[in-house]
């Protein structure tokens, strides 16, 4: 099998499984704003919880996937399966004591965490007092999550992709139901959420084990800080925090600024923040997944044509994807929101203020999955310096926009300065690849972003005509709601889909061929 087809392969597999997660992650988000609303306890909690999660992004998923995957891949590839193992067991027995150090770090000085990352929540005594709590319960979410990351980087590489993407559904039901069920048990009810995170974070690593037993890797103690793959992913991870993080860096500055702006702002992007992942959660991560790996063994080969040719089809079939998802969510931001979360504690004005922030978010849909699939092909070259440079200037230009957007434009300033930041990142990672590694097709790539974006014009004007037909400011009518909803989405898609045919869009071919095996299996 060729390594277009294996990675676009290993993409169904994630995309497929992480359209289970993001079904279960969009039940948890409507149960919470059904249940507990947008304001004082949803801000504390979606802020709380946003630290340990920032850290999961910074470090797990980010950091150290980056540094450890292209590693591993070469000490499997050129050493064989036994030394990979014996790194394997080293990595996990160092990252489990380094964890459980930052852990209780974070536990005991979470006030002056809270305080720094917060400042504008110290006007509410209330608010902070709860923030503090509810992060000192779920900060040991990053042990157990970071643990999970070096499972699925080694499942990964032996090309088995499907249970690590599944994990997160654990942690999505885990909270549905300790949300549902336990929130009278507290004296303040959105406790019984944080209880849900850390329950879901056990239960997604318990779930790896099994795998890994049955893929030859069972892992167990060993200690040795002088095992030179250990020190190559050590090197490695320092510069990948910021240069695969930036984008998450600058989620997280724009809630330290709304906690500035009135109470609801920090819910506000939260929620506009997990609609706008789904699409990149189902397709972006599991490109940027499936690439990885692959680039890694080419470049520990030396195959530099096919690292190419990899690169260039990651990109593509990103841009077919991200571009028409992008144009359906800007048109849909409200109908979705009204759809899915409008009801109890949550009503129609918090469904626009929503709505603002996810089409400003929107914009940014294809440039942040861009870098998710350029920033690897640097670290699988072992350049950690190029996307930490990069990274700090758009990290810099994402704080210039927000501080000039969010006076005119509120939590949707915001929102827009990160998607500007994301661009500003995209351009400056595709000059300096194409410096390092010369032409990897780049013609092509911005040939199939300038046809996708063609065929997205008459999707999106017969979505947005269909959403006109009923009054979305309408409590209730879930029904009709839906049908609309559901039923011009399906029309827009098809519109799309023979749009993109007529235009002749080599990636619509490859995701009909790939539908087509699965329904063959």
């Amino acid at each position: 099998m060729s390594e277009k087809k294996n990675i676009a392969r290993a993409a169904g597999v994630l995309g497929f499984a992480t359209v289970l997660s993001r079904i279960m992650g969009m039940v948890r988000d409507m149960v919470v704003s059904r249940l507990f609303g947008a304001g004082l306890a949803t801000d504390a909690f979606f802020a709380a919880f946003q630290i340990p999660n920032m850290l999961r992004r910074f470090f797990a998923e980010g950091a150290l996937t980056s540094a450890f995957v292209p590693t591993f891949s070469e000490w499997y590839t050129r050493k064989g399966e036994e030394e990979a193992r014996e790194l394997a067991n080293i990595c996990f027995t160092l990252l489990t004591i380094v964890m459980a150090f930052i852990t209780l770090l974070g536990i005991i000085f979470s006030p002056q965490i809270v305080a720094f990352m917060f400042p504008g929540f110290k006007a509410f005594p209330n608010k902070m007092e709860l923030t503090v709590f509810l992060n000192r319960l779920m900060f040991p979410y990053i042990f157990f999550v970071s643990l999970v990351a070096l499972c699925m980087g080694i499942l990964n590489t032996v090309r088995h992709f499907f249970t690590p993407a599944i994990s997160t559904v654990f942690l999505n039901l885990a909270m549905i139901v300790c949300a549902v069920f336990l929130h009278q048990s507290f004296q303040v009810p959105i406790v019984a959420l944080a209880v849900g995170v850390l329950v879901g974070g056990v239960l997604q690593l318990l779930l790896q084990l099994p795998t890994l037993y049955r893929k030859g890797f069972i892992l167990r103690p060993r200690f040795d800080l002088h095992h030179p793959g250990m020190r190559k992913i050590a090197l490695l991870m320092g510069p990948s925090v910021f240069g695969v993080g930036v984008y998450y860096l600058n989620l997280t500055v724009g809630n330290i600024l709304a906690s500035l702006l009135p109470q609801g702002s920090v819910s506000y992007l939260y929620y506009a923040q997990r609609l706008f992942e789904f699409p990149q959660g189902i397709f972006t991560v599991s490109v940027a997944q499936a690439v990885l790996p692959s680039m890694s063994r080419q470049a520990a080969a030396g195959e530099m044509g096919e690292l190419k040719e990899s690169l260039g089809f990651g990109l593509r079939l990103t841009l077919f994807v991200t571009i028409p998802a992008m144009a359906g969510l800007a048109v849909c931001a409200t109908p979705i929101f009204s759809l899915l979360f409008m009801g109890g504690e949550f009503d129609y004005a918090k469904a626009v203020n929503c709505a603002v922030a996810l089409v400003y978010y929107s914009m940014g849909l294809s440039f942040v999955a861009m870098v998710r699939v350029l920033v690897p092909a640097f670290y699988a070259q072992q350049d950690t310096r190029t996307p930490v440079v990069t990274a700090f200037v758009a990290f810099l230009l994402n704080f210039l926009f927000s501080l000039l957007l969010m006076g005119p434009l509120l939590h949707g300033g915001l929102a827009l300065a990160s998607s500007l930041s994301a661009f500003c990142n995209m351009a400056m990672l595709l000059y300096y690849l194409r410096r390092k590694i010369g032409p990897f097709g780049g013609r092509r790539v911005f040939l199939t972003g300038g046809k996708t974006l063609l065929a997205s014009v008459p999707m999106a004007l017969t979505v947005g005509w269909g959403m006109g037909l009923i009054d979305w400011s309408l409590a209730g009518h879930k029904l009709m709601k839906g049908w609309v909803l559901g039923g011009t989405i399906l029309a827009g898609m098809g519109i799309f889909m023979v749009t993109a045919h007529l235009l002749r869009i080599d990636e619509a071919q490859d995701a009909v061929n790939l539908v087509r095996r699965r329904l063959k299996r």
